[in-house]
């Protein structure tokens, strides 16, 4: 494969694991609401960081476990595929509340990412996403050994996160009034749909290696 396709599989995968509306959404939810763009940028670019780690460990851990165990790529995605459809049924009943305790303040840079990455950062659920997700990839994930293949697949899974950020504060800072607990709940239901479907999707790809 080539870099470029690890980009946009990178990129696929940041929006994919950013866009479940967990507790780092609401805070950029809200300070979107009540500070603006920026401030809802400030708050992702704090889970970014966490996100990239996250990445980096998990498509380097997946690549070599599956090198170690040769021969259980498929055992591996199947794995990976029912994880997806477990996380993607979680969020889809995940019913998140947004608060209106907010005051509007500009709590700088520093404050808000700091914040956003520690809650990130100690949200032991992420690292079994990003596991779940680049285990099932199988092929087209960069191979053991293919670090600057892995590190252009980060990059592009840190673009995704940095894009959907920028999306969801100029959304909410636009639309500030509309935005209640069933905009909340809509969207988790679409995160959780596309997790659904990309596990499905992973079994669809294995049946029909196997009937061929």
């Amino acid at each position: 494969m080539t870099f470029l396709e690890y980009v946009l599989i990178g990129y696929l995968v940041g929006i994919l694991t950013t866009a479940p509306v967990g507790p780092v959404n609401i805070m950029a939810i809200q300070h979107a609401v009540h500070g603006g763009f920026r401030q809802g940028v400030y708050v992702g670019l704090g889970a970014v960081i966490a996100d990239t780690i996250f990445a980096s460990l998990a498509i380097f851990g997946v690549s070599a476990v599956t090198t170690f165990i040769k021969g259980q790529f498929d055992l591996i995605e199947i794995v990976g595929g029912a994880l997806l459809i477990i996380f993607g049924i979680k969020i889809w009943n995940t019913h998140p509340h947004l608060t209106n305790n907010g005051n509007g303040r500009d709590h700088g840079f520093l404050g808000d990412a700091t914040a956003a990455f520690f809650i990130a950062i100690t949200n032991p659920g992420a690292i079994f996403a990003f596991l779940a997700i680049f285990g099932a990839l199988g092929d087209l994930r960069p191979q053991h050994g293919d670090h600057v293949g892995a590190l252009v697949m980060v990059a592009g899974v840190a673009g995704g996160a940095t894009s959907w950020w920028g999306i969801v504060s100029a959304t909410v800072s636009h639309f500030k009034a509309k935005i209640d607990d069933r905009w909340l709940d809509r969207a988790n239901h679409i995160a959780g749909f596309l997790l659904i479907a990309f596990g499905a999707l992973i079994y669809l790809k294995l049946a029909l290696d196997f009937i061929t």
